[in-house]
């Protein structure tokens, strides 16, 4: 680049990305995020320029929308390897009928992808090839969502990530046109998205039809904008030292749950604050507006409900549903609370009466050894894992075989003795009494015959197979085996 314009347009490149190495130590691993597009293309060749390719790796992400993706796939692994820089790609599946829409779910599975490769690849730093253009367009879709401070942030010039290394936007500050002109001047290569010329999306019909318009009328627009996410996440951090505070004094079980008394004390603004806050710290996507404050108003409706009000309580988000026990709030998979919440809402005792709707037929095994019974439609499964006599969840390897195994739906009225207390007591009342709060009790009950063997979250029933039924009680003493039985969901099977 020894002509003036090439020399300029490279200079303001390179002394984006300047500003961000001088951050980083001199050995560090730099992922670039690389689509194939101008502005990943002009990141790609500016970074080869700034570090050298041996410390780079270009990632990219084949998403499969578009029929032309396997030749991005192609032109990028083969700019990477006239560049000399190592490469990796990898193929997401995005749902076209996700609630968040496809832009937004294409992007999370972006993210996802580029996480990992970071990782496989020892990377510290992973960097974007977003620029003002894009902010510009960003801070205009907040503003039209209505979207609140954290939105109007916009994306970050450096974004720490939990669990991931931290994204960085070295060209955030320069204009597409700037990017062009590099990009014109070095004789770069690069592949044309056709999904951006659709404006059905609404990022394209804003670049289309809107930014045109104010570049004619506002020609600082951009500038403005950048300022106005700058004063949001200045304002952000406050409204997030706030939160902290709040957190801090109403946080339970190590951050998994918050107290009740402590988040309706709060007045609205400071409570909403806690809890987009605290959704945030658990990796939750933002609950809209009004989600939020219908949330809030149902846990102040249990406060004066009082106890018994939480039965009532129903906010789902994102896969998760909002719940509130014994002074506890806390967010939890919605796969269970649907059918126990929705069934408690009429009367205190109708957890008893089960929806005949939705009731899962028995399921049957001849235990032969097996460690783990699969049971799909409750999804998840019983393990029987090798085990002590004096283990409480054991029973001897006999009780299993002698009679078949059967996994059946609480029906309403089982009754299991209470070892400590010596009597008989309903699964409600014993459920109750181990604090399993309603949406977990969802749960398939163990049989050995027509003699309940076993209660996940409860545990074993020992007099199924005590002295009086053939000795079993001392059948460590002959060398009996015996088998601990656990109830697992099947997002705990490693």
């Amino acid at each position: 680049m020894t002509d003036h314009p090439a020399y300029d347009a490279g200079r303001i490149v390179l002394d984006a990305l300047g500003v961000v190495l001088s951050t980083l130590p001199d050995d560090a691993r730099i992922a670039i995020a690389y689509s194939g597009g101008l502005d990943s293309s002009v990141l790609l060749d500016a970074a080869v320029r700034a570090v050298g390719p041996a410390r780079l790796v270009a990632l990219h992400v084949h998403h499969g929308l578009s029929p032309n993706a396997d030749h991005w796939l192609a032109h990028g692994e083969a700019t990477a390897r006239a560049y000399g820089v190592a490469f990796e790609a990898r193929r997401v599946e995005v749902a076209h009928d996700d609630p968040s829409g496809v832009e937004a779910a294409a992007r999370e599975a972006r993210y996802r992808a580029l996480e990992a490769m970071c990782a496989a690849h020892g990377a510290q730093s992973l960097w974007l090839a977003q620029h003002a253009d894009d902010q510009a367009e960003t801070v205009l879709l907040q503003l039209l969502r209505g979207a609140g401070l954290a939105g109007l942030a916009a994306m970050a010039p450096e974004r720490a990530v939990s669990g991931a290394v931290p994204r960085v936007r070295p060209l955030l500050h320069l204009l597409r046109a700037q990017l062009e002109h590099y990009a014109h001047a070095c004789d770069l290569r690069w592949i044309e998205d056709e999904s951006n010329e659709d404006t059905r999306y609404a990022r394209n019909a804003l670049r289309h039809d809107v930014t045109p318009a104010l570049s004619a009328h506002f020609p600082g627009f951009r500038e403005a904008l950048a300022r106005t996410a700058a004063h949001a996440a200045s304002a952000q951090r406050l409204l997030d030292d706030l939160a902290r505070i709040d957190l801090r004094d109403a946080s339970q079980a190590d951050g998994d749950a918050l107290s009740h008394a402590a988040l309706v004390a709060l007045d609205d603004a400071r409570a909403l604050n806690l809890l987009r806050y605290w959704m945030r710290t658990r990796g939750m996507p933002a609950a809209s507006t009004a989600r939020i404050a219908d949330a809030l108003r149902q846990l102040r409706e249990v406060a004066l409900k009082g106890e018994g009000g939480d039965h009532a309580l129903r906010v789902d988000h994102a896969g998760f549903t909002l719940r509130c026990y014994r002074g506890l709030v806390s967010w939890g998979d919605a796969r269970g609370a649907i059918s126990s919440i929705g069934s408690s809402r009429n009367a205190s005792d109708s957890e008893e009466s089960m929806d005949d709707g939705n009731v899962r037929a028995p399921v049957q095994l001849d235990w032969r050894g097996e460690e783990v019974w699969r049971l799909p439609t409750w999804r998840g499964s019983f393990v029987f894992a090798p085990a002590h006599a004096d283990d409480p969840d054991a029973v001897p390897e006999t009780v299993l075989q002698r009679t078949p195994l059967i996994a059946r739906e609480r029906s309403g009225g089982e009754r299991l003795r209470d070892e400590a207390a010596n009597v008989s007591r309903t699964l409600k009342n014993l459920f109750q009494s181990h604090g399993v709060p309603a949406w977990e009790r969802d749960v398939p009950l163990l049989y050995a015959g027509e003699t309940l063997l076993f209660v996940p979250r409860i545990g074993v029933n020992r007099s199924a197979f005590g002295a009086s039924e053939g000795g079993e009680g001392d059948a460590a003493a002959v060398g009996q085996r015996w088998r601990r039985i656990e109830w697992r969901e099947d997002l705990m099977i490693a």
